[in-house]
């Protein structure tokens, strides 16, 4: 990897060096493309600088493919950490020989007549081809309300979040209830805190099912593998909520029903400040309903799927408890009442376009693209949700769609020359 300055033409240019702009510079070395990836920070800069410390991939180790790289470790069935992720993608980087170019910021990109003008911290990059792997994690998206929070209170994204010991004593309400949001919620609740938690929709999932790690049966039955042009509802697929998973070495299923046993509060989803009130939305019950109903549906189909192709196991299928409700959810905290001392916002990401000079995003700032086919000939995307397939923002995920978005490249540049 070089500091050098950046050519001034190249047939492609990626922008990220995290695990999808590493895929794409894979697949463009193979096709003999000529290319540059630019990376602001460092090889898997989101990984080092934007995560808290106990993260781990919810992803069992097996599971953790890159292209060229299946894992062959001890471990299949363990989770890897953020160290662990980090030394796997900076592997990659290594093997695959990719030309990245890293501390270089990408201030622009802008149509030419012959591509796109790249404009950043160094210098001026002319490219045929660009490839956004910027990733869908670049902000951290906190609702409007956040702003008539009292003066008293910190806030924090989980960006901001690294442990426990950083936060103030005293109360901590988490807003969302994700795999970050569950997962900070009891790391916090551990350490003696009193948390609530604000609870708005959500995808349930065991950790293990019939002797299996749940994503296994994901893999195993090929719901993964179901292409963008194959989904009912697309715009809804790329917007669910990540499912509430950690990954621990005992394999424990980190639901409501968990937080609940360990003191986590819960309340519904957080529609309101007023007077300083935090008003909370009712019908928490069926919220919980409607997560257990879907939950049911897709082990279901794990079963369907076991029982006509042959993948029977010893355990027969499971039923879980539903999701326990709270007798009697408050509508209402206080504020000002010092019960809580900080708020941690887990309510999402949303990309970062600000650089991109090109009429290319929708009336909510995503980006238009057809599978990573970007709406402007010659731009392309990595990395986001439901991009080609439903796993396409895993790890394991990124090979399929790299190899696909860097042949519709290819097809490109030979049509052009």
């Amino acid at each position: 990897m070089s500091d050098g300055g950046a050519a001034d033409r190249v047939t492609a240019v990626v922008l990220g060096a995290g695990h999808a702009g590493l895929a794409a510079s894979h697949f463009l070395g193979e096709r003999s493309v000529d290319h540059v990836v630019l990376e602001r920070g460092e090889v898997a800069n989101t990984w080092r600088r934007e995560r808290w410390d106990s993260l781990r991939l919810l992803t069992p180790n097996r599971l953790s493919n890159l292209p060229g790289r299946p894992y062959d470790g001890p471990e299949p069935d363990a989770y890897m950490s953020m160290g662990e992720v980090i030394e796997l993608i900076d592997a990659f980087a290594a093997s695959s020989r990719a030309p990245v170019r890293t501390g270089v910021d990408v201030t622009g990109v802008r149509r030419t007549p012959d591509g796109y003008a790249v404009t950043t911290s160094e210098s001026e990059i002319r490219a045929r081809t660009v490839v956004i792997a910027t990733g869908a994690c670049n902000l951290p998206s906190v609702p409007a309300l956040s702003t008539a929070l009292p003066a008293s209170i910190e806030q924090l994204t989980t960006f901001d979040y690294r442990r426990p010991d950083d936060l103030p004593d005293g109360g901590v309400l988490v807003v969302g209830a994700a795999a970050t949001g569950v997962q900070l919620a009891a790391e916090i609740r551990r350490t003696g805190r009193p948390v609530t938690l604000s609870v708005g929709e959500h995808v349930r999932l065991p950790r293990t099912y019939r002797g299996h790690d749940v994503l296994w049966w994901m893999d195993a039955s090929g719901l993964w593998d179901e292409r963008y042009d194959e989904v009912d509802d697309l715009t809804r697929a790329r917007g669910l909520p990540s499912p509430q998973l950690v990954g621990t070495p005992e394999r424990a299923t980190l639901d409501l029903n968990a937080l609940t046993d360990l003191g986590v509060e819960l309340v519904g989803r957080w529609a309101n400040v007023r007077d300083r009130q935090a008003q909370f939305s009712g019908g928490l019950r069926n919220t919980f309903s409607l997560a257990d109903l879907k939950m049911r549906r897709l082990l279901g189909t794990f079963d369907e799927w076991a029982l006509t192709h042959g993948h029977e196991t010893d355990e027969a299928p499971q039923e879980l408890a539903a999701t326990r409700a709270p007798d009697s959810p408050r509508l209402q905290l206080d504020l000002s009442s010092g019960e809580i001392r900080t708020v941690l916002w887990a309510t999402g990401y949303r990309p970062d376009y600000s650089w991109l000079d090109v009429p290319v995003l929708d009336e909510k700032g995503r980006l238009r693209h057809d599978g990573g086919v970007v709406d402007s000939p010659g731009l392309y995307a990595l990395g986001l949700p439901v991009l080609r397939r439903r796993k396409s923002t895993f790890i394991h995920g990124i090979e399929d769609d790299a190899r696909d978005v860097v042949d519709h490249l290819a097809g490109y540049l030979a049509v052009r020359r």
